[in-house]
């Protein structure tokens, strides 16, 4: 695919919330960029953003949600620009318990009195906007204020926000994988901008030696798509040390059950849930 497109699909709550678990369920669009969120609440309308790349990914989205006819579906083509960057631009900063996450733009609004996290995006997910990343911030903060986590592991990193936030915060160890090469090179010039002693690792999966090699960790983060939670759920218990935390996002509030089921199973017990929007975050301890 040669232009840049995107696909906006408007309905009911319900309905928005039943296609979304069907791109996640489909294969073709597993590495497919989208969201979820409510655009007007009084007629109960919500809205999917997704930015197929390839003509497959466009084709298989497209498919998807013709299966909901309630949804009002268009497709249009980009400006030719620098339409990711125009986008951050007007994104405010997010607070999210001590953290303060902002971009190069809303570098004077940073409070003294927050953790800041200068974030920049590129191509990577996770400037800490997105309910998903919204949640695990939240969700360590409350944690810190019980005890430290001295290591740390972010498994889908994106841009490096949940390492750097933990290495700001005191975590003696914070590591960061993805499977997407230029993700791992943003979340490290991330982590130089934040002078967070955070490092970030091209892998796929937790049995890469440098991961194995600061295992077992006190807490976890993973901040991807329901499918890949499930996949890693006996993976990520062992990386935890006994008692340790997970902090799960990624997953709709519909697909809840489903992921506290597959580490219930392996040994874990739910200690918390955080919502936003359409989207949950859940804490989980190893027992």
């Amino acid at each position: 695919m040669t232009d840049a497109v995107q696909t906006v699909a408007r309905g009911p709550r319900a309905v928005a919330e039943a296609a979304a678990d069907a791109i996640d369920a489909e294969p073709a669009t597993e590495s497919l960029t989208y969201s979820i969120l409510e655009e007007d609440e009084d007629h109960d309308v919500w809205r999917i953003d997704a930015f197929p790349t390839t003509e497959e990914e466009l084709a298989a989205l497209t498919g998807v949600l013709t299966g909901y006819p309630e949804l009002r579906v268009v497709t249009e083509k980009l400006a030719d620009a620098d339409w990711l960057a125009m986008a951050l631009s007007g994104l405010p900063p997010v607070r999210a318990g001590r953290f303060f996450v902002y971009g190069a733009h809303d570098k004077g609004l940073a409070p003294p009195s927050a953790v800041n996290l200068r974030i920049e995006a590129g191509a990577a997910f996770g400037t800490g906007h997105h309910g998903t990343t919204v949640g695990c911030l939240a969700a360590f903060d409350q944690l810190l204020k019980r005890q430290a986590y001295p290591r740390v592991l972010d498994v889908g990193c994106g841009t490096g926000v949940l390492a750097i936030a933990a290495a700001r915060t005191g975590s003696a160890i914070a590591v960061g994988t993805d499977i997407d090469g230029p993700s791992v090179r943003i979340a490290n010039e991330n982590a130089q901008l934040n002078r967070a002693r955070a490092r970030f690792f091209h892998a796929s999966g937790l049995n890469d030696a440098r991961i194995r090699k600061a295992a077992p960790y006190d807490l976890v983060f993973a901040n991807i798509l329901a499918p890949p939670l499930v996949a890693l759920a006996q993976d990520i218990r062992g990386a935890l040390r006994p008692g340790g935390i997970a902090i799960l996002s990624g997953l709709l509030r519909t697909q809840e059950r489903r992921i506290v089921a597959a580490y219930v199973s392996r040994g874990f017990r739910l200690e918390r849930r955080l919502r936003r929007d359409a989207w949950s975050a859940l804490v989980l301890r190893r027992a």
